[in-house]
């Protein structure tokens, strides 16, 4: 499974998923600073889920017509102590998710 990891994420969470996850980054891409409407379609066409922190994505986007699912974290903040505890379950979801779902994951 291919993962994208949002912007508004640390790029090292990239070591907590799960083995057979290839995970990249928006910045790594040179995608920085793209709208999620051209966000969600550039990365639809190459990966299976969008890892974010964004919580207005799910409303400022028809998310069921793009052909990858997003996994939602909330957090305390983006900083990488906060998200670290919610990275099981991020695994988890990612092997659920379907394209133009969003599943949501809260940090404890």
């Amino acid at each position: 499974m291919h993962v994208l990891l949002d912007e508004n994420l640390d790029w090292r969470l990239v070591r907590y998923f799960d083995a057979d996850f290839q995970v990249t980054t928006v910045s790594r891409l040179g995608w920085k600073g793209k709208r999620n409407g051209e966000l969600l379609q550039q990365a639809a066409a190459t990966f299976d889920a969008l890892v974010t922190m964004d919580k207005g994505i799910e409303h400022q986007q028809n998310l069921s017509k793009y052909a990858i699912g997003v996994i939602l974290i909330s957090a305390r903040s983006n900083r990488i102590q906060d998200i670290q505890p919610a990275m099981l379950k991020v695994n988890q979801v990612l092997r659920e998710v379907q394209p133009g779902q969003v599943l949501h994951v809260t940090a404890r």
